[in-house]
């Protein structure tokens, strides 16, 4: 496990339904055993013994610290509305091989950086080509005073990748 402390760091996993009793169990034994509080959803209570109910204030937490909740959802559209109601527009990924469901992603979720099959971890600005990151911003108008067509424009991070991590 990388360092948890960061603002790019997972803190809620939704599975979708067809994948849950497939990919969960493993998964979050992995993360069980390396010492990661899972809190869960009824769903994902039924399916991980280890998990400890998750609170309505889990969902949109940042922890910063060894934990992860985890809900299954139903559908792309349940978990477009996650994102929209409790996330924090910062980083969004997706793992999938549906290459509609990518793309519907890539549209749908309004976070200054979404990804598809790749790690949260990029989500930085070093590794963005920016340079030292200095600040962040999950606002959509940062300026202040008078200003020109930069100050008005805002930028979306798209990350595709087919399963890379970062250390």
């Amino acid at each position: 496990l990388r360092q948890m402390a960061v603002c790019n760091g997972l803190e809620t996993l939704l599975v979708h339904a067809d994948a849950a009793a497939r990919v969960m169990p493993g998964v979050l034994k992995v993360l069980h055993e390396a010492g990661v509080e899972i809190r869960g959803d009824a769903r994902t209570l039924e399916l991980f013994g280890d998990a400890v109910p998750a609170s309505e204030s889990d969902w949109s937490e940042e922890y910063l610290a060894p934990i992860v909740a985890v809900r299954v959802v139903d559908d792309l559209d349940a978990a477009v509305a996650h994102v929209r109601r409790y996330g924090s527009a910062h980083t969004d990924v997706i793992v999938t091989e549906s290459y509609a469901s990518s793309q519907a992603w890539l549209r749908r979720v309004n976070s200054s950086t979404v990804g598809v099959n790749c790690s949260t971890a990029f989500a930085d600005g070093f590794r963005l080509g920016l340079g030292a990151e200095i600040g962040i911003s999950t606002s959509k108008l940062h300026a202040f005073g008078p200003m020109g067509l930069e100050g008005l424009t805002t930028q979306k991070y798209v990350l595709r990748g087919d399963g890379q991590l970062r250390e």
